[in-house]
C-alpha cells in the first residue's frame, strides 16, 4: 500500500467513522469471523478504525468493543429514561428488556407507544435473561416459602439457553454470550434429541472425567478454549441437563407455571447419554427432601433446588420463588475491586486480592482481603485478567475496574467498622473465578446481611 493511498483511505475513515451506521457495520462484521485468521482480520478492521479515529473517539471506540463505557448510564438509568421519554410505566419498560435483552429494540418500540411495546416478547435467537436462584440456609425455611415445592439436582456446571430454529441450534452462557462452538459434542446431540422445530429451553452444562463428575473449573476449560476444540471434549466430555422449557413452536411458555413447562420440555425431548432431563422430585415432606438432598450431595453435586412448582417464570428475577440449598459453608460472589503485587516468590503476581460486595446504588464496597486458596496457576489466570483492568498504581497498591468476580468461601461472616460495607469476612478463602457473571450479578450486601443473620442455623 503507497503513502499516497493510505493517507486517502485515512482521510475516508476520518468522514466514515463519524457515523454510527458505519460503525455498527464493522462491529456486526467482525462478530461474525470465526475459525482459522479470524482473529487476524479483526485486528486489521479494528486497526484501521483506530488509525481513522482521533483521540477522544479512540477512547470511546475502545470502551465501546471492550462494553465498558464508563459514562455512569446502568441499565436501570437508560430504562428510566425510556420510560420518562416514552410515558410508559417503568415496570412495563423493564419487563420488555427483560424478554428482549436489547435497549435500542425497547426504546424504538416504546417511541410507537404502549401497544407496540406490548407486542416484544421472547423469539428463538435472541437469549433472555434467565431467572435466578436465592440461596437459603435450611430445608425448613424452603417449606416456609413453598407450599407446593418441586426439587432438582443442583449441578456444579455452567447454565445454559438453548435455542433452535429448524437445523439450527445456538447455545448461550447465563451471561448471554454465544458458546455454541465451545460445545460440538452438545450441540451434535441436541439435534436428535429436540423434538419441536422451534424451541427455547434451559439447561446446566457439566463436565466429567473419567466417568465421574469434574469439578466446574473444567467447564471452564472448555468454555474458554478457542482451539482444538473437538481434542478437548474427548478429554473433558460434557453432558446437558435440561431444566425448563421457554418457548415451543413459537409460543411463549413463560406464563406458565412450572409443572406445565416441565411437562412440556418432557415431551419434547428425546433423552440421550449427552442430553438429560434434570433429575427431580415433587414432595413437601422434610424427610422426602432431605433424602434427595443426601443422594445429590454423594453423587458429587452441589446441592438441591427448590422451586415453587406452580411459579411462572421470571426473567432477570432472583426472588423466592426459586431457591438453592447448597452443600458445606455457605459462599459469596465478590468483585475483585483492588490488589497488592506480591513479594518473594510472588512479586509477579496480584497476590493480596481486596474484594468488593454490591450496594443498592450499584457501587462495590470493601468487605474484605484474601490471599490464600489459589493455587500459582490460579494466582497467575488471575493475574493475567487483573492487570489490564489496573485504574492506579501506588507503590504496590493497585485499584482496579470492578469486572471479575470470585466465588469466596467463608467462616464467619462479623460486622466490621474497618470495611466500608460495615461487614468482614473471617477466613475467606478464593474457590474459583466465576467467569461466568459479570459485576453486577455478584452478590449484595442484603446478601451478606440475610447470611450474616442465618449463618447460626444449619440442617
Amino acid at each position: 500500500m503507497n503513502l499516497r493511498y493510505y493517507n486517502q483511505r485515512n482521510v475516508d475513515l476520518k468522514k466514515e467513522i463519524e457515523k454510527i451506521s458505519y460503525l455498527r457495520e464493522i462491529f456486526e462484521k467482525v462478530s461474525v469471523f470465526q475459525g482459522k485468521g479470524s482473529q487476524d482480520k479483526k485486528i486489521n478492521y479494528l486497526s484501521e478504525l483506530f488509525s481513522a479515529a482521533s483521540p477522544l473517539e479512540a477512547r470511546y471506540l475502545a470502551r465501546t468493543i471492550l462494553e465498558q463505557m464508563r459514562t455512569g448510564a446502568a441499565e436501570g438509568i437508560i430504562i428510566d429514561a425510556i420510560a420518562k421519554f416514552s410515558g410508559i410505566p417503568k415496570l412495563e419498560v423493564e419487563k420488555s428488556y427483560l424478554l428482549t435483552n436489547d435497549l435500542g429494540l425497547v426504546a424504538l418500540y416504546s417511541k410507537k407507544g404502549k401497544d407496540e411495546l406490548d407486542k416484544l416478547d421472547i423469539v428463538v435467537g435472541r437469549p433472555l435473561k434467565p431467572m435466578l436462584a436465592q440461596i437459603i440456609g435450611s430445608i425448613e425455611i424452603a417449606l416456609e416459602e413453598i407450599d407446593e415445592p418441586e426439587m432438582e439436582i443442583k449441578y456444579d456446571g455452567a447454565r445454559v439457553q438453548v435455542h433452535k430454529s429448524g437445523n439450527v441450534i445456538k447455545l448461550f452462557s447465563r451471561r448471554l454470550e454465544n458458546i455454541t462452538e465451545a460445545l460440538p459434542e452438545v450441540l451434535s446431540e441436541l439435534k436428535t434429541t429436540l423434538i419441536p422445530e422451534n424451541i427455547i429451553c434451559e439447561g446446566e452444562v457439566v463436565a466429567y472425567k473419567d466417568g465421574k463428575i469434574a469439578p466446574f473449573q473444567y467447564v471452564l476449560r472448555r468454555l474458554r478454549r478457542k482451539y482444538q476444540i473437538n481434542e478437548l471434549s474427548e478429554k473433558i466430555p460434557l453432558r446437558l441437563f435440561l431444566f425448563d422449557c421457554l418457548l415451543v413452536e413459537g409460543k411463549s411458555l413463560i406464563g406458565l407455571p412450572l409443572k406445565e413447562r416441565r411437562s412440556i420440555l418432557l415431551s419434547s425431548v428425546k433423552e440421550s447419554e449427552i442430553v438429560r432431563i434434570a433429575e427431580n422430585i415433587v414432595s413437601n415432606n422434610p424427610v422426602d427432601i432431605k433424602n434427595f438432598y443426601n443422594k445429590s450431595v454423594s453423587e458429587g453435586h452441589e446441592g438441591i433446588m427448590v422451586k415453587d412448582y406452580n411459579s411462572q417464570y421470571q426473567p432477570g428475577a432472583r426472588g423466592k420463588k426459586w431457591l438453592k440449598i447448597k452443600r458445606t459453608m455457605e459462599t459469596l460472589d465478590l468483585v475483585i475491586i483492588g490488589a497488592e503485587w506480591g513479594e518473594g516468590r510472588r512479586k509477579k503476581w496480584l497476590s493480596s486480592l481486596l474484594l468488593g460486595i454490591r450496594d443498592d446504588e450499584g457501587n462495590f464496597l470493601p468487605i474484605g482481603k484474601v490471599a490464600t486458596g489459589l493455587s500459582d496457576e490460579l494466582f497467575t489466570e488471575i493475574t493475567e485478567q487483573l492487570t489490564p483492568l489496573i485504574l492506579e498504581e501506588q507503590g504496590k497498591i493497585v485499584t482496579l475496574v470492578p469486572k471479575i468476580v470470585v466465588e469466596v468461601l467463608y467462616d464467619e461472616i462479623q460486622y466490621s467498622p474497618k470495611y466500608e460495607s460495615g461487614f468482614a469476612l473471617r477466613f475467606p478463602r478464593v474457590l474459583r473465578v466465576r467467569e461466568d457473571k459479570d459485576a453486577y450479578d455478584a452478590d449484595t450486601i442484603s446478601r451478606a446481611y440475610e447470611l450474616y443473620e442465618s449463618q447460626e442455623k444449619t440442617f
